[in-house]
């Protein structure tokens, strides 16, 4: 299947850098990659246009206005090629069956959602300097280190194959959310509710919450990913914003059943 792999991204090249180097262990590869940027950068516009790969890229930028990575999301599913969407953050490097089982899973009524392990500082600079095969065959053997590093979210490290025991039981596992980093979609599904709401321009809730309700008002159900589509997240240091102007909008929304959002990838009245 046709896929648009879509890398959220804000001035960190060095991260990107990582995430980019990693495709190229894909199982399967995508069809095309979209950085889009909620930003112009000139560091960031040097360092893709002199990124060497046989990857298709297409790097999407605007004016740095704040927040608005629902613009640049939107922005990137109306330049989306491809009938399948895999979004994912520019800070998490993907395992090498991330888009292969992404797309195996697949189904039309259905939003793929799955999570990330988020390393600590020095798991992340060993990913950063050792190749991505490496760094995962190592992985469950060194759980003790890890955790002394500061670990989070480690079951979500561990990688099952669907076919196997245990991936059997993984798909026992559900997601109440959607992660922006970690879900995919038919551009279809994106299109019933409109996209993503450029209402919200605060981060958190509009790239990921605020899309489950919506999806479901529509007839579309989450799908649970977890330990088929593992994602190791980049240690950086996290600024945490209040959510509740965020959520008082969406509860608002929530109350008027606007599950396709006026302010979207198409401006209804």
């Amino acid at each position: 299947m046709e896929t648009s792999l879509i890398i959220s991204v804000y001035k960190n090249t060095r991260d990107l850098k990582v995430v980019l180097d990693a495709l190229a262990f894909q199982s399967v590869l995508p069809s095309e990659v979209i950085i889009s940027e909620d930003g112009n950068s000139a560091e960031m516009r040097t360092f893709i246009s002199g990124y060497r790969t046989n990857l298709n890229l297409v790097h999407l930028t605007q004016e740095d206005l704040g927040w608005r990575k629902n613009l640049a999301l939107n922005n990137a599913v109306k330049e989306a090629k491809n009938p399948y969407l895999i979004f994912i953050d520019g800070d998490c490097v993907l395992h090498h069956k991330f888009i292969e089982n992404h797309i195996s899973f697949a189904e039309t009524d259905k939003i793929l959602a799955g999570k990330r392990v988020k390393l600590g500082p020095l798991a992340s600079e060993k990913l950063r300097t050792t190749s991505l095969l490496a760094f995962e065959t190592a992985l469950p053997w060194n759980a003790f280190g890890l955790f002394k590093d500061n670990v989070k979210f480690f079951e979500e490290a561990l990688y099952f194959s669907p076919a196997s025991l245990l991936g059997k039981i993984a798909r026992k596992r559900s997601m109440r959310w959607i992660k922006g980093c970690n879900f995919s979609c038919f551009k279809e599904a994106l299109l019933a509710i409109n996209g993503f709401d450029e209402d919200y321009v605060l981060p958190a809730i509009g790239e990921d919450i605020d899309l489950v309700w919506r999806f479901n008002g529509l007839g579309y159900q989450l799908k649970s990913v977890r330990n088929f589509a593992v994602q190791y997240h980049l240690y950086h240091k996290e600024n945490w914003t209040s959510q509740e102007t965020n959520l008082a909008m969406m509860n608002s929304k929530i109350k008027d059943n606007l599950f396709i959002c006026k302010n979207g990838l198409k401006k209804l009245e």
